[in-house]
């Protein structure tokens, strides 16, 4: 019966289709009303569907003040759907015909970019990334030649040189470009190190020629080039007989060549004097005696005695004779080898210092009129002759080889008379000490 009265009542622009499911609250009424009679239905109805709708009324009323904003708004949006679905179908197309595109580029993105792919850009950021986190490490590396310039710089201005650390350095630098040779930073700070070790060097050399060189300082300063010399020179030899004792013979003989050039005022007038004989020959007056002459010789053989045992005791001193040939192995080596080995530089040293003085004494000693400078003069010459035999290099024998004319020459043989006979009896004192001090000396003499 609702049915059919819901069939009734369905506006003619329904679906006829339309099943009764469809619309439960509109059946469920007019079920209600079927069953009514129809006097209620005619007294009730009218005045409960007034009620209704009043209440609907006041609902929407109520409604559309609390969210007309709102209504207005999404019925703004729903006239905009319009325009909004059709643009959002065409993005979704494009969307959908990009991801292929997107896709492949992703994966040429991560095939061209992998760790394991060779790419230039890759390889300059991995240098960037390693040059990063080393870089407090690069910067000590640089620093190295400035740390070693600042040591040598320091060492040769002060006592306590800081020569031991600069060539730790030196070291650590050499260690660095032997494990690094390809690396253009090492070859860089290795060659500033290369020209700061040379300035070392020719500060020690510089420190050999000191006028008051102890034989503390010079064995720290031989030890020192002894560690400097074969780095700058490979080829360099530092033994006995090679070239770091020919160049300490070689600064030593500059300071003394220094020390007697400081007497030119002494040797300028000995030289006057020496012109004023030759053209005087038999004045009497002061200077015909050669007494600036003798002034001049007497500070010429001091210094040349003092110096010349410095330098030949000291050099033995640093650089001893090497007894290895006394072995019969090494004996017979040398004996096979053609090529002996190289004599040392104090073999031939001596005889330069002694030509040097002798000549001296050729020039001015014929000057010296007065004998009893003449014997002073003969002694204390023999006096640095005995101090140079002390360590091997007696020259007394050649001074017979002196013109000193014939008048004077027995004046020669009693000076060296009574010099011999006293260097004997000093001897003989000195061994009565020594044999009163050691009775198993006196014993077996």
């Amino acid at each position: 019966m609702a049915d059919l009265l819901y069939d009734l009542l369905r506006p003619a622009g329904r679906d006829q289709s339309f099943t009764p499911n469809a619309e439960p609250a509109a059946l469920e009424y007019l079920t209600s009303l079927a069953s009514s009679p129809l006097e209620a239905i005619e007294s009730e109805q009218p005045q409960a569907l007034a009620q209704t709708s009043h209440s609907l009324l006041l609902s929407l009323q109520a409604l559309s003040k609390r969210s007309h904003k709102s209504i207005i708004e999404s019925a703004s949006n729903h006239a905009n759907l319009r325009t909004a679905l059709p643009a959002l179908a065409t993005s979704t197309s494009d969307l959908k015909s990009g991801i292929p595109k997107l896709d492949n580029e992703a994966v040429r993105f991560s095939t061209t970019y992998h760790k394991s792919g060779e790419n230039e850009m890759l390889n300059s950021r991995k240098r960037a990334l390693l040059l990063s986190r080393n870089v407090e490490r690069l910067v000590d590396v640089l620093e190295l030649p400035t740390l070693l310039s600042s040591a040598i710089t320091t060492g040769s201005s002060s006592a306590a040189a800081n020569y031991t650390p600069a060539l730790d350095l030196n070291g650590h630098i050499r260690r660095l470009h032997s494990l690094y040779p390809e690396s253009h930073l090492v070859l860089s700070v290795s060659t500033q190190a290369e020209e700061v070790m040379q300035t070392m060097a020719t500060n020690l050399i510089s420190s050999l020629r000191a006028p008051g060189l102890k034989l503390a300082s010079a064995l720290r300063t031989i030890s020192w080039l002894r560690r400097v010399i074969p780095e700058l020179d490979p080829a360099g030899a530092t033994g006995n007989g090679g070239g770091l004792g020919a160049l300490f013979l070689v600064c030593r003989l500059a300071t003394l060549m220094n020390m007697l050039a400081a007497l030119e005022p002494l040797r300028d007038l000995a030289d006057q004097e020496k012109t004023r004989q030759q053209q005087q020959p038999s004045s009497g007056s002061a200077w015909s005696g050669g007494q600036q002459t003798e002034r001049y010789l007497k500070r010429y053989i001091e210094i040349f005695r003092e110096q010349s045992f410095a330098i030949v005791s000291m050099f033995r001193s640093i650089f001893p004779a090497n007894h290895s040939s006394t072995n019969v192995g090494a004996a017979k080596e040398e004996a096979l080898d053609p090529l002996l080995p190289v004599p040392s530089a104090l073999s031939t040293f001596p005889f330069h210092l002694v030509e040097m003085l002798m000549e001296t004494l050729r020039i001015y000693l014929p000057n010296v009129k007065d004998q009893t400078s003449r014997d002073s003069l003969l002694t204390q010459v023999l006096y640095c002759a005995g101090s140079l035999g002390r360590l091997g290099g007696d020259f007394g024998v050649m001074l017979a080889s002196l013109d000193v004319g014939q008048e004077q020459e027995e004046e020669w043989v009693e000076v060296v008379k009574r010099h011999r006979v006293m260097a004997g009896r000093l001897e003989s004192i000195v061994g009565a000490k020594d044999n009163k001090s050691n009775p198993d000396i006196a014993i077996k003499a």
